[in-house]
């Protein structure tokens, strides 16, 4: 298990590491550490489909240094040492058990002659007690009653996999004389990767070479097989995979769930001839079976947990609608992009260099922190998304990642808002003898390019255009508690917003002035029809 160890001064402390996990002074994170030099938020680790674990410094105020140098992300190593603040941190990965899986692979071997045994994984069922007339199969099914208790018992309630099979070959070694086993599970593609390798004496083979032949009949007829005894049969002159070894018996069983398999477990005896039995084959199916369960119920609560994850991780940006739609499949976002229709809003702190100058940049990051809090709230309320902070500045999106009736109505509605909640918040800060925040917004409608752009490690939605370069200059012009928004815009919403035309600007990158208007509140008009705009209107 990947774990990090978090030196503080003289204090130590271990921390296992889950799917993804946030590191911060905040309680909320995953990994709190308690240095007035972190940010709240200041880094994630995320473990990747190859089982990699990936590092993001959050942006934080003060960063995160790897050697000596400040890093947005790095896919961490055994051993690697990165610091936040004050705090010394420690990466340690598992890297004695991922050596052994790397030393299993899959060779020709036993040819079908060499198979002496093998059990549908589908003949477990138990017959009535009055059709039993043959004590073998009382006592059979008395043992597979056993095991299956036993098992359930030792792995029933385990819902993580690093520590699941282990347990499951454990008790497997302790039903049948095996010397190594290894359980290989299916990925998406239905490919078979080991995942878990035992040995009786604790030490690590140098190579354990599992039967193509055996493999694909397990595989292929959902069968469990019992090998012949490689070293006194004659037959396998040709089986190199096993004879290289010495193997003198192998089993190799199923692991299936509803007829899916899952992956396959493989026990093998280096020195004992004959070492399983029909019986032990028998009892074995049963087993395997109970661990299938096992195994696809830390699946699915792996798959829960992820499911949290995204969720957490994607209601920061965009409304909890969405975010439904997104875990569930029904809305995917992929690095490219996309012609869209979209309103964008970029709101700006008036004179926030002045106001930052000498004061402590943990009050500033405090500060902004309250504040994005207060207006990202807002913009999520009127079906907005976040697409990202750019210091103090907000930059939102409607009608982005998904369309939504009237997005430019909402844009202008979700300013007003902004503005008013800002009025009670600066009357906190005034209670708290602490200066206003005063901002401006700006707002136009256009077609943008929006999708997941960046790279194959970070990607980020966002929108790209020249629709987006003005509505980030029509912020420029807006003074403190002004709302300014683009011809585009205005045309419709206009009959439903107080609005003020104003002298036509010029932006940069743009040869022609633009006509601009200043939003001052809403109107209590029925909502004309969309596109439907009579002229300007003065207020």
């Amino acid at each position: 298990m990947a774990k990090l160890i978090v030196i503080s001064g003289e204090e130590r402390q271990e921390f296992e590491l889950a799917a993804f996990n946030t590191i911060g002074r905040h309680p909320d994170n995953t990994i709190q550490i308690l240095d007035r030099i972190i940010s709240k938020e200041h880094a994630q680790i995320q473990r990747s489909a190859d089982g990699r674990y990936l590092l993001r410094d959050l942006r934080s105020l003060n960063g995160t240094f790897l050697r000596g140098e400040r890093i947005s992300d790095h896919y961490l190593g055994d051993g690697d040492e990165f610091t936040m603040g004050s705090t010394r941190i420690v990466f340690v990965d598992k890297p004695k058990a991922d050596d052994a899986l790397q030393r299993v692979t899959i060779a020709p071997g036993l040819t079908e002659s060499h198979i002496r045994g093998r059990i549908q994984a589908n003949t477990g069922d138990f017959m009535p007690e009055r059709q039993i007339a043959d004590d073998k199969i009382l006592r059979r099914d008395y043992e597979r009653l056993r095991i299956g208790h036993e098992l359930a018992r030792a792995v029933g309630s385990e819902l993580d996999l690093d520590k699941l099979l282990p347990k499951i070959l454990d008790k497997a070694f302790e039903l049948v004389g095996a010397d190594r086993g290894v359980i290989l599970l299916a990925d998406e593609k239905g490919d078979l990767k080991p995942a878990f390798v035992k040995t009786r004496s604790g030490k690590s083979d140098p190579n354990i070479v599992l039967s193509n032949t055996v493999m694909a009949e397990v595989k292929n007829n959902k069968a469990a097989v019992l090998s012949s005894d490689a070293t006194m049969d004659a037959r396998f002159s040709g089986a190199h995979s096993i004879i290289m070894q010495g193997i003198r018996s192998t089993m190799t069983l199923p692991l299936l769930y509803a007829n899916e398999l899952l992956g396959i477990m493989h026990l093998d005896s280096l020195f004992t001839s004959n070492a399983f039995t029909e019986k032990d084959l028998q009892v074995c199916t049963g087993m395997a079976q109970q661990a299938a369960i096992s195994i696809q119920n830390a699946r699915l609560a792996s798959r829960i947990e992820r499911e949290a994850q995204t969720r957490a991780q994607i209601s920061r940006l965009i409304p909890a609608s969405v975010v439904e739609q997104v875990v569930k499949g029904e809305l995917v976002i992929e690095k490219g992009g996309r012609l869209t229709e979209c309103t964008m809003l970029f709101s700006d702190i008036r004179g926030f260099t002045t106001m930052s100058d000498g004061r402590p940049a943990q009050e500033i990051v405090n500060t902004l922190n309250e504040y994005f809090e207060v207006m990202v709230d807002i913009l999520f309320k009127y079906s907005g998304t976040l697409d990202k902070f750019v210091g103090d500045e907000i930059i939102g999106l409607f009608g982005a990642p998904i369309a939504i009736e009237d997005a430019p109505f909402k844009a202008v509605a979700c300013a007003l808002a902004m503005l008013q909640a800002l009025e009670e918040f600066n009357r906190t800060r005034a209670a708290e003898n602490q200066s206003p925040i005063r901002i401006g917004i700006g707002i136009n409608t256009g077609n943008v390019i929006t999708g997941s752009i960046g790279s194959t490690r970070a990607l980020q939605y966002t929108a790209i255009g020249d629709a987006m370069n003005v509505a980030s200059r029509l912020v420029n012009v807006a003074a403190s508690g002004e709302i300014i928004v683009s011809e585009s815009t205005y045309r419709q919403v206009a009959g439903r917003v107080e609005a003020a035309a104003l002298p036509p600007v010029k932006v940069k990158g743009k040869a022609e002035e633009l006509k601009v208007y200043r939003v001052t509140g809403l109107r209590s008009v029925a909502t004309p029809l969309p596109g439907e705009w009579s002229g300007p209107t003065n207020a």
